[in-house]
């Protein structure tokens, strides 16, 4: 029997379609890991994912939208507001005010990057298993150059809000598995994000892993979202446990 997983909550994890979704705390006995299924590769969110959060998104929101009209949508879309959906149909004038205001708080992040803690020793153990790693943001591509050349970690594809449409789109991550030669079932899409991060690896048909650092997800008010995780963790390094006891990691 292999050692129990270091976890801080339980991982939920997409079991065979013949058997029903439940709470798992224990790594799999050796015969259940000759059925593990196949992942070939890993795709990151970045914000908050690999890197430690640092833009004030209620802030660049109510820059954006207004303190009242911020406060109305917030309460109408418990997983989070999609600033990028709501303005994508405001006239040209009022729309190109608003990428600037989002830039600009963007920008203001870069000077701030940090690498989050694990992704390094994740990065390195994915490498080891020649497991593909891409990155899927809706953060501006002068970031994702900043983060590859800051940190030394390279992801391939890594799409930035450039690549319409994003997430939660599949489209993204469609592209990356395209490109990859894979199917979205060889794949764990890895993010922070109930609004963008999970329901765009479970449009595509991809596992995913939601990345909840102080159990906010643990809320009510997060129990009636329509797209939930196939694991939950508190950390990189718990996501480098779940793949080394969940799946057979073959590139």
């Amino acid at each position: 029997m292999l050692p129990l997983l270091p976890l801080t909550r339980p991982l939920l994890f997409k079991l065979p379609p013949k058997m029903s979704h439940h709470h798992l705390t224990a790594v799999p006995s050796t015969t259940a890991a000759a059925q593990k299924p196949r992942l070939r590769g890993v795709i990151f969110d970045m914000d908050g994912t690999l890197t430690v959060p640092v833009i004030d998104f209620p802030a660049m929101y109510k820059a954006v939208l207004g303190e009242d009209e911020y406060l109305s949508i917030k309460a109408q879309n418990p997983s989070g507001i999609d600033i990028l959906h709501h303005i994508e149909n405001w006239s040209s004038p009022l729309q190109q005010k608003a990428y600037q205001i989002i830039a600009d708080f963007e920008r203001q992040g870069i000077d701030r990057l940090q690498v989050m803690p694990g992704a390094a020793e994740l990065c390195g153990f994915l490498d080891s298993k020649k497991i593909r790693r891409g990155l899927i943001t809706r953060n501006i591509k002068d970031s994702v150059d900043v983060f590859h050349q800051r940190f030394g970690m390279t992801f391939s594809p890594a799409l930035s809000r450039e690549f319409r449409p994003c997430k939660p789109d599949p489209a993204p991550l469609l592209h990356i598995c395209s490109s990859w030669e894979v199917q979205p079932d060889e794949v764990i899409m890895v993010g922070d994000s109930l609004k963008d991060d999970i329901p765009c690896g479970k449009r595509a048909g991809a596992y995913t892993c939601l990345l909840d650092e102080t159990g906010r997800y643990d809320s009510p008010e997060y129990a009636s979202v329509e797209h939930k995780p196939d694991f939950t963790v508190s950390s990189l390094k718990e996501v480098l446990s779940l793949l080394e006891a969940y799946f057979d990691l073959r590139p």
